[in-house]
């Protein structure tokens, strides 16, 4: 089975820099999937349109059999070829402006099945798929190794004498919703060295998880987080807001909070990490959850294998 993975490629250099789907790409392979990339450079309606003859020879070049594209937007560009069918995987950034919501259910409404990776996101277009799964995006354990927390904060250069804390994103991310944060932190009675998830690699990444005390994550609107998931990989204690599938992906994790958008609620949960100070057992919820990448690929794999059946049936 040929299968093109289709996804912008405006913030990245290459297929290889789009972690996700090459992690996701990188699963499918080793399931005996034949995975191609392509990345739609290109802003707007009209900068994805411009990328359209080159999908279609994309598609004849590689012999594809299916196109899965990731957002609405490239969904809604993989839909105007006919020759192959669609899968479209949503995870919620395209539908929080009504021109998004718009585009992305037309996309979901032209494709031949839809991916959500969390329920709510299925919840926001203006009209219910009747082909869809909810499927959130995998992690690499093989990536995510749990390293001793002294030497990982060694590694990483963190201060001792003070709680680490991993902030879920960029500063500069209105989304992320730093402010509250800070304000957060502001009221602990001793001070934190609150770190911005900005600029570092997987594996650095993954020692501040582990180095640090905690992954903070005060977030306005998600998908399915991959740093909770990571977080949880590690064994790192989360406390982050209450949205998207947070609740379901810590529920039952040892201290582990979900809040409100209360800064002395948030306050009074780190204050309870740092206090028990230990890892949580997040990693146990991944393997429970089945949330690791070779799982995932077998569901996408049951889906498009079920999509090409479908294309084959003979008509009545």
């Amino acid at each position: 089975m040929n299968v093109l993975l289709l996804h912008s490629g405006n913030a990245v250099n290459s297929s290889k820099d789009y972690t996700f789907v090459q992690e996701q790409g990188n699963a499918l392979s080793n399931k005996g999937i034949s995975v191609y990339y392509f990345a739609v450079k290109g802003k707007g309606v009209k900068g994805y349109l411009k990328a359209l003859p080159a999908l279609k020879k994309a598609v004849n070049d590689n012999e594809i059999d299916l196109i899965h594209a990731h957002y609405g937007l490239c969904g809604a560009l993989a839909v105007l070829q006919r020759k192959v069918p669609v899968v479209i995987t949503f995870h919620n950034g395209e539908t929080l402006t009504k021109k998004g919501k718009l585009i992305s259910s037309l996309a979901a409404w032209r494709s031949s099945y839809n991916i959500f990776v969390a329920q709510h996101i299925k919840d926001k277009l203006y009209k219910t798929p009747t082909r869809y799964s909810i499927i959130p995006c995998g992690i690499d354990l093989h990536l995510l190794p749990i390293v001793n927390k002294l030497e990982a904060r060694s590694s990483m250069g963190l201060p001792d004498g003070m709680p680490n804390i991993l902030f879920g994103g960029s500063f500069n991310n209105k989304r992320k919703n730093y402010p509250l944060a800070a304000e957060a932190v502001s009221l602990l009675p001793y001070k934190v060295n609150l770190i911005e998830m900005k600029g570092f690699n997987r594996r650095q990444v993954n020692l501040l998880l582990c180095g640090c005390d905690l992954l903070l994550l005060t977030t306005l609107s998600e998908g399915s987080p991959q740093v909770v998931k990571e977080a949880l990989a590690c064994n790192c204690p989360v406390v982050a807001t209450c949205v998207a599938d947070i609740p379901d992906l810590l529920s039952g994790v040892s201290k582990s909070y979900v809040t409100g958008f209360d800064a002395k609620e948030i306050a009074d949960c780190i204050d309870s990490v740092i206090k028990s100070d230990g890892r949580s057992d997040g990693r146990q919820k991944i393997e429970e959850m089945k949330l690791d990448n070779p799982a995932i690929a077998d569901r996408l794999i049951a889906v498009y294998q079920n999509v090409l059946n479908r294309k084959n049936e003979p008509e009545q």
